[in-house]
């Protein structure tokens, strides 16, 4: 039997948190999904608005919701720079006023709330692979400074509640996720790469390629946040959530048009401002306090985001199919 929740999830109508808030339901959980739709889409939750254990509330998080909760899940954040660089000021406001907002309904609740981090704290991280106890090398005025320094500030504020208010807390961080739902215009590679090749467009690859990341498959990653939360009340973070296995961009370009089977061709672009060299966690914390590990490998986990892109540019008819491009 499982004690069924009423838990809310900021950004739940987004990529990340449309598979949290399945997860939820199909653990025997109530969710109240919040979200202002900025960057994501209500298609990503249609298919659970007729679960009587699903509610969907338009609300922005810099401004107060007055809910009754059993815990929080704070996911409300634009979290590709194409989309935290259309308004920096609007993305700031979204991580430190939503965090202020969201830990002052879990403190009146008496509530668990779970911040949702992101490897970014640790800008063009000059160690490698990133521990939970490096403090960063973040540009504190570039253009990704926005998203950045938002989400330490968010960080700040919530173990300032911990300490001064005795809130229970969780952190995590969040590293490079990908599946089905991402936008297909977010600017983050995966998602870039799979629209390019299906299109039979050119693949941008910015810089020369050698720069490297982690990805993590929504599922391993959906089901750790959600393993943090249950976890006991003394493990409060930050954890590092993502996949340790590290992949050149380069690597990634070329594996997307050989799975994709496209005639694209790889072209270099300049690299962005501050656009972070390396990024890859050390998921020690999370295997020993979580007793997790991604379990989706690379291949697996494209196969699955291919699809999900080749049906989604089909339905919508922008760019070509992928026949058209073989």
């Amino acid at each position: 039997m499982v004690d069924r929740q009423r838990i809310l999830v900021t950004g739940g109508a987004g990529f990340l948190g449309s598979h949290l808030c399945e997860r939820l339901l199909d653990a025997g959980h109530e969710v109240l999904c919040v979200d202002n739709f900025f960057t994501s889409s209500r298609r990503n939750v249609e298919h659970l608005l007729d679960n009587k254990h699903f509610e969907l509330m338009r609300h922005d998080v810099t401004f107060p919701l007055y809910v009754e909760v059993d815990q929080i899940y704070n996911l409300a954040c634009p979290a590709s720079p194409v989309h935290y660089q259309f308004d920096p000021v609007q993305t700031t406001k979204t991580s430190v006023i939503g965090a202020i907002n969201m830990l002052g309904l879990a403190k009146r609740l008496k509530i668990k709330v779970l911040q949702a981090s992101t490897s970014e704290v640790y800008g063009d991280p000059s160690i490698h692979p990133q521990t939970e106890d490096y403090w960063g090398n973040v540009n504190p005025i570039g253009f990704r400074s926005c998203y950045d320094e938002g989400k330490r500030c968010a960080e700040t504020l919530f173990f300032d509640y911990h300490r001064q208010h005795k809130l229970p807390i969780k952190v995590v961080r969040i590293f490079n996720t990908y599946g089905p739902r991402m936008h297909p215009r977010d600017g983050r590679v995966v998602s870039n790469f799979i629209v390019q090749a299906l299109r039979g467009e050119n693949i941008t690859m910015y810089g020369d390629g050698n720069q490297s990341r982690s990805f993590c498959y929504v599922d391993d990653l959906v089901k750790a946040i959600h393993l943090m939360m249950e976890s006991s009340q003394d493990v409060t973070g930050p954890i590092n959530i993502g996949n340790p296995n590290e992949f050149t961009i380069k690597e990634l370009a070329e594996l997307v048009v050989e799975m994709t089977g496209s005639r694209s061709k790889i072209i270099s672009a300049p690299l962005p401002s501050d656009d972070p060299k390396q990024r890859q966690p050390n998921i020690t914390v999370a295997r020993n306090v979580l007793g997790w590990k991604p379990k989706i490998e690379l291949r697996e986990g494209l196969a699955k985001t291919i699809a999900y892109f080749d049906q989604f540019l089909s339905e919508n008819e922008i760019g070509a199919l992928r026949d058209t491009v073989k």
